[in-house]
């Protein structure tokens, strides 16, 4: 039995945390063959044990629970709010709304970005449109036509004579902090809250600064509005533990059983999931050349209709690093030379608490975001955007346009959108209305977690709480 062992002829179980996939290699020891050595940053381990209780359901179903949310987590966090690219000259803004929260995030100079409260400050109009984006050299109401400059300073009271008691001065719009970190613009408003870096910690911060993705652009951006609560749509990414059952046809090279799960206080974490080697679920039923196969034959193939054998020995993660490495490079205009054959093949996952998660890897170079509906708990707006290196000549893209999707139709549609992934996604969301409307009907009022695989869901549960001045 899984998670037992045997010595001098008795039981003993592992202490609770402890157990992995038995006779498979850990995620550390398939990344310790790889050719081209993987950076410390892969190499790092930082599980935590968090307990094994049920997770309360109210959190998923409670109209009063997204209400407290929007009141507390949402007003103390760091949110991943755009890119740089998205607004590169001064005057340029990105309209950034979380639930009923709006900010117009603004260059404001060449090396000043502000983020402010998307409202007059006369009746209370929102100076630009949700969704929007776009160059201003003021922002000018559309109700009474009182104006404010980029910087947010007062510039003009329409009937100003009218006005005596508004003092321009202290007329300036609110607003909220601004970090920029790696090509990424995070607002928080709560002004007493700590810096990035600390709400990252050092270990986290140190991973996200050695990706150099500010040295990346978004090249498709597609969002779909899906039919469950924010927190169950982060939490269906966090593991590969859903892998077998949800996408089989993956799992073929996927090391999805012992895949690494990590945290990093109370706002990061992550999970390593290896490509290129077969599922522990599927161990005795394919070889290596099935794994290759996958990738190179079919029209699901992630190369494309491409015959390749192996020989000499060779394992289908060292032939899919090398066939990698030159299709990035081409697709790309990049030097892969130096990146990691793990960097290149795997999937690996962040969590920036509470909305973002980070996809740092060659292969799959994405971040997701979630925002909850704020007039139905029971729905959520979820977006990828996929990043690509800016090319050797320096000339970075300008961000692609974000594709909306109907809620019908499915992430094979949006334009530039890999065909297999998009089948990936629809399988992942297709999941949600299912166990939404699951955990309604369930007489069970709880969530059993496993300890490892499912750890991030733990982790983010818990800071959820801490937010909310719950007990864990």
């Amino acid at each position: 039995m899984a998670g037992e062992t045997i010595e001098a002829g008795k039981n003993t179980t592992p202490p609770k945390g402890e157990t992995r996939c038995p006779g498979a290699p850990t995620t550390q020891e398939i990344i310790a063959r790889d050719k081209v050595p993987a950076p410390a940053w892969v190499r790092s381990e930082s599980y935590e044990f968090m307990g094994d209780q049920d997770i309360p359901t109210d959190r998923y179903i409670d109209p009063a629970y997204a209400r407290k949310e929007f009141d507390t987590l949402w007003k103390k966090t760091w949110q991943f709010a755009c890119r740089e690219e998205h607004i590169p000259e001064v005057g340029d803004y990105y309209v950034y709304d979380i639930g009923p929260y709006s900010f117009i995030i603004t260059r404001v100079a060449q090396n000043e970005i502000r983020a402010h409260y998307n409202a007059c400050l006369h009746r209370g109009t929102k100076l630009r449109a949700s969704g929007t984006v776009g160059n201003a050299e003021e922002f000018r109401c559309s109700f009474h036509g009182w104006c404010w400059n980029v910087d947010g300073s007062h510039k003009s009271t329409t009937c100003h004579w009218d006005f005596p008691h508004v003092d321009p001065k202290k007329f300036t719009l609110p607003q909220a902090r601004v970090e920029r970190l790696a090509g990424f613009v995070f607002i928080n408003m709560d002004q007493a809250a700590p810096s990035l870096a600390e709400y990252l910690g050092p270990e986290a911060l140190a991973h996200i600064q050695a990706w150099k993705l500010e040295d990346r652009y978004v090249y498709l951006h597609v969002s779909k509005r899906l039919p469950a609560n924010w927190k169950l749509v982060i939490e269906a990414f966090m593991e590969a533990y859903h892998v077998i059952e949800t996408h089989p046809q993956v799992a073929v090279s996927n090391g999805d059983a012992n895949s690494q799960y990590d945290v990093y206080g109370d706002h990061v974490d992550r999970f390593i999931s290896t490509l290129g080697v077969l599922s522990p679920h599927l161990y005795g039923k394919h070889t290596e050349q099935d794994i290759l196969n996958q990738f190179t034959l079919g029209d699901s193939g992630a190369l494309g209709s491409v015959q390749r054998t192996l020989s000499g020995g060779a394992t289908a993660r060292e032939v899919m690093a090398q066939m990698f490495r030159g299709m990035f490079e081409k697709a790309t205009n990049t030097d892969l030379s130096k990146v990691s054959d793990s960097e290149l093949l795997d999937c690996f996952s962040y969590t920036v608490f509470p909305n973002t998660f980070l996809f740092p890897g060659i292969s799959l170079p994405m971040v997701y975001r979630f925002r909850p509906d704020r007039f139905d708990h029971r729905k959520c707006l979820y977006e990828v955007l996929f990043l690509r290196p800016v090319p050797l000549d320096g000339q970075r893209p300008a961000p692609a346009e974000p594709i909306e999707l109907r809620d019908d139709q499915s992430f094979t549609e949006a334009a530039g959108m890999d065909q297999g992934f998009g089948v990936i996604l629809d399988q992942d969301t297709d999941n949600l209305r299912l166990q939404q409307e699951g955990i309604e009907a369930s007489a069970k009022r709880g969530l059993t977690l496993g300890n490892y695989q499912e750890i991030r869901v733990r982790h983010f549960e818990r800071t959820v709480d801490q937010y909310l001045g719950q007990k864990s």
